[in-house]
């Protein structure tokens, strides 16, 4: 290697990490690889595409660091060492993928590719804290053994950066360990690295807090082991009399476990009850274990007093997770606390490896299939300390096969299930960024809103004012979020347009003076062919169904009920409305009068015709005879799409009762003046005031009269008398 590319401290460093994995892959590396590889990475810094990073660390250290802890805590494996060597310059363009395919065949090919696709990802630094970083990460790795690499070489960068004088780069780095690759390293089975990760990170986040701890325990790791073995010994002797096979074990938690503790029970060091930890495994039948782990139980209590407060019993009920054991703090020597924790080989098997129990244990949050397949990676790691680490090859990345994970622009990471679209995307994002988005950009490429997701990509949603929702979205959308929403929008756009159509029917009702009742209209809406009112509506809306024909068809019904009818007999009489009648008559003409025997007839509420109006009748389809005003807009309707159901009519005499009239009043809002007008109703003979409403704005009021009254002639003189009150200024008969 190019010695202007090392500092002399490096350059020591250089030799004494080459030696000491030159020795540790001796057997499984061959001189060939050896050469090939250090020829490669010389020419590589020589180029400079082996420089070091923006942050100063030299590649070439930290990968043959990596290399080492990877033998010290996993063990030799050539090509996780070799992909662990070359990757950098793949990853700088400077070696092609093609060409670690040829030259060192496809498995380092493949862990090469691992390497580079989840390197990519820390640039989107933001995420690192999401709880599906790490499932990205998995899905990118391809291979576990990557996870491997990747977590050790972040070891390695741990211990590199001690007093790196980049402080954000160092906290950023230690937070990383922390929330990512300490619980990857944990679920591995890879405890040892699990817990300098965890020490380096507390270290690099709060150093004073970490220096104050490691020194308290330094000053007393002497004096602390002593106190262990004090402890230990008595228990030991009375095991051995009580004829139980056993296994027991000291330790010290590590510093982040005492921090821990400290924090949650707001305690100094020298007041953490389990700073000294005991665990008794016992080696008996499964039938046995309870009843041998209580006498292990009454053996350490009788030797030492228990805290009862402190007695954790998961043998005769244990956790919802498997975990079984017996848990008990006592009060050593010298006043100090001591858990001891009591399993059978079984149970501490269970606890270590079997039903995920330990993780979950410890809450580290996991899923089930992440558990079981991490259960068989720990029992493969373990099996590789025997040469098998072949196996490992084999292992599948395909836990997380059924999701995609994906990012913003800024960063943020979100999980979507597999197949998921663009849309889904913008859905999962917000509701209106769903309804408005016409498409995005993917990694900086314009796509299309049915863009099926892969994870990393990076997604920016495009959007329109303009963009409205569409029922077809619901053919390729895949999240129950997206299509609820969809369904939701859609259903909003339609009663809005729905609102729009009931309002302008409503309005030409009004323009044609009928009062609509509302059984009456659902008669119309069903005759139509509607299946319900918000179709009815919606079609009015879009013009898909024309106003006049709905009110013509309710007009129809109207009629065909009589249900307005001033003067009514039930008779068998049917009037024939078509010329094929026998007796008909062009001239036939229907007089109303008092004794009509026989003729189905009714006024019209649409116009209120009185006795001296103008009147025209209309035969419906039932044969009733309808009579409007001459003047009506609706019979003028009718008879100009039917001409053949007319019928001329005429009065006869008085018929005896009022007719029901509505009177329009306009006239200056003074005092008095609506006084004055109900009295001149009331005062008119034969004249009653059924109803009134008033409106006033500006200094003016309009007001609406319903009058009863006995003929057209009565009317007109009452309408005369009222437009000479003063302040009125006109009075009009409201009519179509």
């Amino acid at each position: 290697m190019e010695t202007q590319y090392f500092t002399d401290e490096e350059k020591i460093l250089v030799k004494l990490q080459y030696k000491t994995l030159l020795n540790s892959v001796k057997d499984i590396v061959s001189r060939h690889d050896i050469n090939r590889v250090h020829r490669i990475i010389r020419k590589g810094v020589a180029d400079n595409h082996f420089g070091r990073d923006k942050y100063g660390i030299n590649p070439s250290i930290r990968h043959l660091i990596t290399a080492n802890t990877l033998v010290e805590s996993f063990g030799a494996d050539r090509n996780m060492i070799i992909a662990i060597m070359l990757y950098n310059l793949c990853k700088n363009d400077y070696l092609p993928e093609s060409y670690i395919l040829k030259e060192f065949g496809s498995d380092i090919a493949k862990l090469v590719k691992g390497l580079l696709q989840v390197s990519s990802l820390y640039k989107k630094r933001s995420a690192v804290e999401s709880e599906n970083y790490h499932k990205l990460l998995l899905t990118f790795a391809e291979d576990i053994r990557v996870i491997i690499i990747m977590t050790i070489d972040r070891l390695s960068l741990m211990r590199m950066i001690n007093h790196h004088p980049d402080t954000k780069f160092v906290k950023d780095i230690a937070n990383e360990a922390k929330f990512l690759y300490a619980p990857l390293a944990h679920r591995l089975g890879l405890y040892k690295i699990k817990s300098e990760l965890e020490d380096l990170s507390l270290k690099y986040t709060k150093r004073d807090t970490f220096t104050e701890i490691a020194n308290k325990l330094n000053r007393s790791k002497v004096k602390r082991d002593e106190y262990i073995a004090n402890f230990i010994a008595p228990v030991k002797e009375a095991l051995l009399k009580a004829g139980l096979n056993f296994e027991i074990k000291g330790r010290t938690k590590s510093i982040n476990s005492i921090y821990n503790k400290m924090v949650k029970q707001n305690a100094d060091v020298d007041d953490i009850y389990d700073l000294f930890a005991i665990r008794i495994i016992i080696d008996t039948a499964e039938e046995k274990e309870k009843t041998e782990c209580w006498v292990a139980y009454s053996i350490v209590t009788d030797l030492y007093k228990a805290n009862p407060a402190r007695l954790k019993d998961w043998l005769t009920i244990p956790k919802s997770n498997g975990y079984e054991s017996l848990h008990i703090t006592v009060y050593g020597p010298e006043n100090q606390w001591v858990e001891v924790q009591i399993r059978s080989r079984r149970m501490d098997e269970i606890a270590e490896k079997g039903l995920a129990a330990h993780w979950k244990y410890k809450g580290i949050k996991s899923e089930s299939n992440l558990d079981t397949w991490m259960n068989n990676i720990r029992d493969l790691l373990e099996a590789g300390k025997d040469g098998n680490k072949e196996l490992i090859k084999e292992v599948k990345m395909d836990i997380y096969d059924k999701e995609v994970f994906v990012f913003t622009p800024k960063g943020d990471l979100y999980k979507l299930p597999q197949g998921a679209t663009l849309l889904d995307f913008a859905f999962h994002i917000h509701s209106k960024l769903g309804c408005s988005c016409t498409g995005g950009k993917v990694n900086g490429k314009n796509q299309k809103i049915t863009y099926r997701l892969q994870s990393g990509d990076t997604i920016e949603i495009l959007t329109s004012t303009t963009q409205t929702p569409k029922l077809d979205w619901l053919s390729f959308v895949v999240t129950s979020k997206a299509r609820n929403k969809i369904k939701q929008a859609v259903n909003e756009m339609h009663a809005k347009v729905a609102d729009l159509g009931k309002e302008l029917l409503q309005r030409r009702f009004k323009n044609r003076k009928i009062d609509v009742e509302e059984a009456l209209l659902m008669r119309t809406i069903r005759k139509l062919g509607y299946k319900t009112v918000t179709d009815f509506h919606t079609a009015i809306a879009n013009e898909t169904m024309n106003v006049n024909d709905v009110i013509d068809t309710y007009i129809e019904i109207d009629s065909k009920d009589n249900e307005t009818a001033t003067h009514e007999t039930a008779a068998n009489f049917v009037l024939q409305p078509t010329s094929d009648r026998e007796d008909y008559r062009p001239n036939d003409i229907l007089v109303i009068g008092e004794n009509m025997k026989g003729i189905n007839y009714s006024l019209c509420k649409c116009c209120n015709p009185i006795f001296g109006d103008d009147v025209t009748g209309y035969i419906s389809s039932s044969g009733a005879i309808k009579i409007h005003r001459s003047s009506c807009t609706n019979i003028k309707h009718l008879l100009a799409k039917d001409p053949n159901r007319e019928i001329k009519a005429t009065w006869s005499g008085k018929i005896g009762s009022q007719f029901a009239v509505t009177l329009r009043i306009l006239g200056n809002d003074d005092i008095g003046i609506v006084t004055n007008i109900t009295s001149v109703i009331t005062k008119e003979k034969d004249t009653t005031l059924r109803n009134i409403s008033i409106d006033s704005n500006d200094g003016l009021f309009q007001g609406y009269m319903v009058i009863g009254v006995g003929d057209k002639a009565t009317l007109n003189n009452l309408i005369k008398k009222i437009r000479n009150i003063k302040g009125v200024k006109d009075v009009q008969r409201s009519n179509n």
